[in-house]
């Protein structure tokens, strides 16, 4: 007796919940952050948010967000962090299916 296989074909795409065959742009953002107020990490701020904003345009399989930032504020706790939670907020919306960051670091220390 020869078997029955069904293939069920997936529905969704699992990291944008888009029909697997949909061809929507990816929703992207940025985080940037520096840990102190000097004029040195004020440059790599602004290098940091200038750098993704165009790396995320100009690709066109994606739709730029934005670039959440938080300017001197350590990296070791969220509690204070207004921009990083702000992105987490918006992600777990929806609002964002890819987030784009210099390092993991730059979420959080312990990381």
């Amino acid at each position: 007796m020869k078997k029955s296989i069904t293939v069920i074909p997936a529905t969704k795409n699992k990291f944008t919940s888009l029909p697997a065959t949909s061809v929507a742009k990816r929703k992207v953002a940025a985080y940037a952050r520096v840990s102190t107020d000097s004029d040195e990490q004020f440059t790599s701020y602004e290098a940091q948010i200038d750098y993704y904003t165009k790396f995320i345009k100009q690709r066109e399989d994606w739709e730029f967000v934005r670039v959440y930032t938080d300017e001197g504020i350590s990296g070791t706790n969220t509690k204070h962090r207004e921009g990083f939670n702000e992105m987490v907020a918006d992600a777990l919306a929806g609002k964002i299916d890819l987030i784009v960051t210099k390092s993991v670091s730059r979420f959080a220390r312990n990381t």
